[in-house]
């Protein structure tokens, strides 16, 4: 199964918060390169930064979990 980037981050605490979002809805996913970017932060901009992939035939359910958290945020601002 192919995994394919979906989200890139530059700090460790929003890429969690965000990869438990996924999980909990059931989308096969994780971080990739998250230790490298938490131990040197100053290399976040030379390896892409923290990056959630997701399992490809997952990708449909990914994007509807990712509306549903860009609609939270505009109601919340």
């Amino acid at each position: 199964m192919e995994y394919l980037k979906f989200q890139t981050f530059d700090n460790y605490i929003t890429a969690n918060l965000t990869l438990n979002r996924y999980l909990n809805a059931d989308v096969d996913c994780y971080l990739k390169d998250e230790f490298t970017v938490t131990i040197d932060p100053l290399l976040s901009n030379a390896i892409g930064g923290i990056k959630l992939v997701v399992r490809e035939d997952c990708l449909e359910k990914a994007v509807e979990v990712f509306k549903q958290m860009q609609a939270e945020q505009t109601t919340n601002l």
